[in-house]
């Protein structure tokens, strides 16, 4: 994003309710994407996280999307629960499916009602839905919206450009999420020492053990201060490399 886009008014920050609401909505999104939040970093995370504060707070000018992104952001960040918890705010969902459901249908009503970056976070949060609903088609719909509409350097694009990958390796196509895992590392180069660990894993899975073993053995020069590097080594002793 540019300077102007990134940074919360002076009017904004005097009104702490609505920043701390924003917050833990987004907190609470970012969560849901535990995958990525638990090997992006401190720094990458943040930066994710301040991209969709800025959102909620931006998009809280206009009622109406506000409304539409609060419920979303809410949806995404509730709990599995079939009784409500103490010091839980919820919403609460008897199931994980259920959950998922609900986000499709609070993205698809932002999706229909409103346009810009809430609309490209909609469709984010619907690929993640659809993802871990085993939806692949509706998932690569999502997702590909998602990309089509996003910025080339949106904070968020690694999301759309791994679930691709995901996808992929859930239909089986090992081959295509490789090439998925490559395009990442390409287009979303902040992510790029995860995106080449995950090439490898499926290039592994793939029977094509000698390009996993290339991708892990270049990883210590390709990304020198990755705080993957360990796991990378410990794989590449696995597939009996140096």
């Amino acid at each position: 994003m540019s300077s102007k886009t990134s940074v919360i008014s002076r009017k904004d920050m005097k009104e702490p309710d609505k920043f701390q609401h924003a917050a833990e909505q987004a907190a609470g999104w970012v969560a849901a994407r535990k995958r990525q939040a638990i090997v992006a970093g401190g720094a990458a995370i943040g930066l994710v996280l301040l991209v969709v504060v800025v959102l909620v707070v931006r998009s809280s000018r206009s009622q109406a999307t506000g409304a539409a992104v609060s419920q979303l952001l809410e949806t995404v960040g509730g709990t599995v629960s079939s009784v409500p918890l103490p010091g839980s705010p919820g919403p609460f969902f008897p199931t994980e499916e259920a959950r998922q459901r609900a986000i499709v249908g609070a993205a698809d009503q932002l999706l229909a009602q409103h346009g810009g970056g809430a609309a490209a976070v909609a469709a984010l949060a619907k690929g993640d839905a659809h993802l871990r609903l085993r939806e692949w088609d509706a998932a690569t719909a999502a997702y590909e919206r998602y990309l089509g509409a996003a910025a080339r350097d949106d904070s968020l694009r690694f999301g759309a450009l791994e679930g691709l990958a995901l996808v992929a390796e859930g239909q089986g196509n090992l081959a295509a999420a490789a090439d998925a895992f490559a395009r990442m590392a390409k287009e979303a180069p902040a992510f790029s020492d995860r995106a080449d660990l995950e090439r490898a894993r499926v290039l592994a899975a793939a029977g094509k053990t000698d390009e996993a073993r290339q991708v892990l053995a270049a990883f210590p020069e390709q990304h020198k201060e990755s705080p993957l590097a360990p796991e990378a080594a410990q794989r590449l002793g696995k597939l009996g490399g140096k």
